[in-house]
This record gives C-alpha cells, sequence and structure tokens, in this order.
C-alpha cells in the first residue's frame, strides 16, 4: 500500500489519479486531525508525505506539527518514507533551506529573520539596499510576500490592518533581485532526480503557482486564458545544468525526495536560490509541452518503491 500523507484533497486528487491509471493501491492519510499511538507498529507499505507549510490557510494550523509525529513515528519502526521528517524541516522554515542551500555552494538572497515590528524596521536598515521584499518564514503561496522601496513604506505597511502576522512569528526581510525578463525558473525533482524546468512570468505579482489548483480569475495565477506564446507556466530547456547537479546534492543531502526548486537570474548573471517546495505540484499546461508529466513519474517512483 501507498500511503499519501497530506492535508489538502485538492493538491493530492492528481496524484492518485495516476495511481490508479497505473493500477496501485493507495491510502489518502488526511492529517488535519488524529493521534498516534506510538506503541503500536505502523502498517506496512511505502508512505510519502505531502504536508505543506501552508496549511494554516485552509484551517489545518496543527497539521504540520502531526505530520512530524507521524513521521518520527513511521521512521521509527524503520518504514519507507519518502519526502520525511528531515524534508519537512525545510518546508516549514525558509531560514533553514538558505542555511542549507548554502552549504551546497548554492547562492542565496541576502536575507535576515526578525521577530518583532522594530526588529523587521531594524532588519531592513541592516540590509542596505533597496528595493527589498517581506516575506514569512513559514509560508507558501507567496505568503506575506512585499514589495518595498523605502524604510517609510515598510513602516506604514506593519502598523496598517494589511500587516500579516506570520505563523510562526518570523518575519524575512530579503533583497529583492530583478530580472531583467520578469520570470523566475522552477526545477522539478522526483526520487531527488531532474525532470523538467518551467519558466514562470513574474509581471503580474508574486504568488506564484505554477499548478491547475490555481482558478482562471485570479490575478496571479491565469491558468488557461493566455495564449499559448505567452503563457504564465512555460517548459524551458535545462537551465544551468551545474546549478542542477548542485540542487540533487543538496535534495540527496537534506532527505528530500521530491521537491520544485525556484530560482532567479539578475541582469548581471547571477542565479539566485530563494525557495524549496517539498509540496511540489505541476501546471498540465507547461508539461504538455515538455512531455512530461510531474504526477505520473512520481506515481512510477512509488509504485517501483512499493
Amino acid at each position: 500500500m501507498i500511503h499519501i500523507i497530506h492535508e489538502n484533497d485538492e493538491w493530492t486528487q492528481h496524484l492518485t489519479k495516476r495511481l490508479e491509471e497505473l493500477k496501485l493501491p493507495y491510502r489518502n492519510w488526511h492529517l488535519a486531525e488524529g493521534n498516534v499511538n506510538l506503541n503500536e507498529e505502523p502498517p506496512q507499505g511505502v508512505f510519502y508525505s505531502r504536508m505543506s507549510a501552508s496549511s494554516h490557510t485552509r484551517g489545518h494550523r496543527y497539521a504540520p506539527e502531526l505530520a512530524a509525529a507521524v513521521l518520527d513515528w513511521l521512521e521509527f519502526y524503520g518504514r519507507t518514507v519518502y519526502n520525511g521528517s528531515q524534508a519537512l524541516v525545510y518546508e516549514l522554515s525558509k531560514v533553514k533551506q538558505y542555511t542549507q542551500l548554502q552549504k551546497f555552494g548554492i547562492r542565496v538572497p541576502k536575507t535576515t529573520a526578525a521577530v518583532g515590528k522594530e526588529q523587521i524596521i531594524e532588519a531592513a536598515k541592516s540590509l542596505g539596499s533597496f528595493p527589498f521584499i517581506t516575506k514569512h518564514n513559514r509560508a507558501g503561496k507567496g505568503l506575506g510576500v512585499q514589495l518595498f522601496y523605502s524604510l517609510e513604506a515598510l513602516g506604514q505597511y506593519l502598523d496598517s490592518p494589511d500587516f500579516e502576522e506570520p505563523v510562526d512569528g518570523i518575519t524575512l526581510i530579503q533583497e529583492y533581485i530583478t530580472s531583467p525578463e520578469q520570470f523566475i525558473t522552477r526545477a522539478e525533482f522526483v526520487g531527488g532526480k531532474y525532470i523538467y524546468s518551467v519558466r514562470v512570468k513574474t509581471d503580474e505579482g508574486f504568488q506564484l503557482c505554477p499548478a491547475d489548483a490555481c482558478q482562471i480569475g485570479d490575478l496571479f495565477c491565469p491558468v488557461g486564458e493566455a495564449p499559448k506564446d505567452d503563457m504564465k507556466f512555460k517548459a524551458v530547456e535545462k537551465k544551468h545544468p551545474e546549478l542542477i547537479e548542485k540542487f540533487e546534492k543538496f535534495l540527496a543531502g537534506s532527505g528530500i525526495d521530491v521537491a520544485g526548486i525556484e530560482f532567479i537570474e539578475d541582469a548581471e548573471g547571477n542565479v539566485f536560490t530563494y525557495d524549496v517546495n517539498t509540496n511540489t505540484n505541476y501546471n498540465p499546461d507547461a508539461e504538455a509541452e515538455v512531455g512530461k508529466f510531474g504526477m505520473l513519474e512520481l506515481a512510477k517512483f512509488l509504485g517501483g518503491a512499493l
């Protein structure tokens, strides 16, 4: 049996569809709530976690903490777990992502973590460059991402009702990387191995969502509305192969089996990696272009493990 640990049916149904196509037995294990009997052995099978850092936005505030308990339990009993307890740590903390990425020689934007509004201002001052962005440490879906050109604008935002308090209390202040062509690149990996890249246009905002879970009409994700040559999400040739190799080493050294890693190139050709998504979703239009399908690759990988 393949056990899928998650808290969002909408994001999981595309995987279960592929598992059904391959006639693989599976169980959806929804962890919005539940319990873990540490004195009993877990069921047999292969376990795959799709727990998300943004679960609290769907009313599942403690799903990641429950998932952490479940994953520890599974690993204690020696079960085969993909995107296990180590991967969950990186999903829930961009600070952890950035420090680990740098260990593998991967460049990240200058970033300061702060708790408290006064400390956010101090962090922005210490960054010493404009513009800059804020984001949540425990995020997903672009939570808390705002662009500022001055300390005054930041102060006004912090004192306004629009300020979003991060779920873990940690706000990141980060240098803003300007891409001359206004797009980022996301490299997708299954089983720790590269499968394809997708280019995501950024000219309409920060809340990037390269998946068909986004609804048509959402300002940040007009999937399916744009002409083919102006697609927001477009499969591209393998960019920066030396960076892809570093990504694979990073994943292997971090206990991450499935991920989408996002990076951006500035006007001078410098490449900065800024996000590791261990709960990655896929865009069908982009996949149709490249002829590779992330959830199908994942289903085959899990089936092989089973």
